[in-house]
């Protein structure tokens, strides 16, 4: 079902209820922002990367008139302090982050929504937190397993073998069988110019593959120097550390949640979180509704993906108010 308040006129004027700055430990501060609704439903959205940001596209996923629409820049994120810091940055703090805006919000229960990174994110904390979860709207699966990581960086040289060559030819020839470690190492060099240069690269490699057309904007958006370094830098933080999960943690952990509605929403060409992470999540949560968009990639905000995010959202909704009915 969707609701017929959703519609072009709505998404021009989606209501700012408030922006603030929250200190969640002596070195971090996160930027926060409400949007919507005050009186709708609760649902946090958990932005991509690691290190990615929120954009204002992404909050008009969901109805306004609905929803209470809280998204935040994660730790070294955004507009989040101090920027590309990877420091105090584990999926466990990012999770004890969530518990705090939840609390200053006054929030008993929320829905939790995320894309790529902010999927793998969703399901860690609903799985450490079911009790404040309404249940999830996730998109872009991404489970952080080796076999994701891996694919990012050599696997996908099978679909874009040109723009991949690019993206390997940065790091010398006796480096590259782990382009991993060997990005990770520059990011965090003592040298201000080799970070960047890394983060240019690995950053474009990123937006090139992301679209399902070739798309120059896009490109340049994401490789702007500051976002692009703290998303490079904090991404091959995580994957050096397996996100900080332990092996299959997110399946193992599934039965936590099952109870909870889900809506699954995956691009059959994401060439970023290829479709096999969400197939397998489908598998072991067969409760959720899965949805997958034939003509997407990995870019959210835009055509066939970002309608069925809106619908996905519009479905949760609708089955929030039923059951209270």
């Amino acid at each position: 079902m969707r609701f017929s308040a959703w519609d072009g006129e709505v998404q021009e004027a989606v209501t700012t209820i408030q922006k603030f700055r929250l200190r969640v430990s002596d070195l971090h501060e996160l930027h926060v922002e409400e949007h919507g609704n005050p009186n709708g439903t609760p649902i946090v959205f958990l932005h991509g990367g690691p290190g990615g940001g929120t954009s204002p596209a992404q909050i008009l996923s969901f109805d306004p008139t609905r929803f209470r629409i809280i998204s935040f820049d994660q730790r070294g994120a955004g507009r989040s302090t101090p920027s590309a810091e990877i420091a105090e940055n584990t999926t466990s703090a990012l999770i004890s982050d969530l518990e705090v805006i939840r609390e200053r919000l006054q929030i008993e229960r929320w829905f939790v929504a995320g894309g790529s990174w902010g999927s793998c994110l969703a399901l860690a904390y609903g799985e450490a937190h079911p009790e404040r979860c309404l249940g999830f709207r996730l998109h872009g699966i991404f489970l952080a397993g080796p076999a994701d990581i891996d694919w990012w960086f050599h696997g996908s040289r099978m679909i874009f073998p040109d723009h991949w060559e690019s993206f390997a030819s940065f790091i010398p020839a006796n480096e590259r069988h782990d382009l991993l470690s060997a990005y990770y190492r520059r990011l965090v060099s003592d040298d201000p110019e080799t970070r960047l240069a890394a983060a240019i690269s690995l950053r474009t490699f990123s937006a090139t593959t992301q679209t399902f057309l070739p798309d120059p904007d896009h490109v340049s958006r994401l490789i702007e120097p500051a976002a692009a370094l703290a998303v490079s830098r904090i991404f091959t933080h995580y994957c050096m550390n397996g996100a900080f999960l332990e092996p299959d943690q997110l399946i193992k952990n599934i039965d936590c949640i099952r109870h909870l509605p889900c809506e699954i929403v995956q691009g059959r060409y994401d060439t970023v979180t290829p479709m096999a992470s969400a197939w397998a999540l489908a598998k072991a949560w067969p409760e959720a509704r899965f949805t997958i968009v034939t003509e997407a990639n990995h870019q959210s905000t835009r055509g066939p993906m970002a309608e069925a995010l809106r619908e996905a959202a519009d479905r949760l909704s609708f089955t929030l108010a039923t059951a209270a009915a």
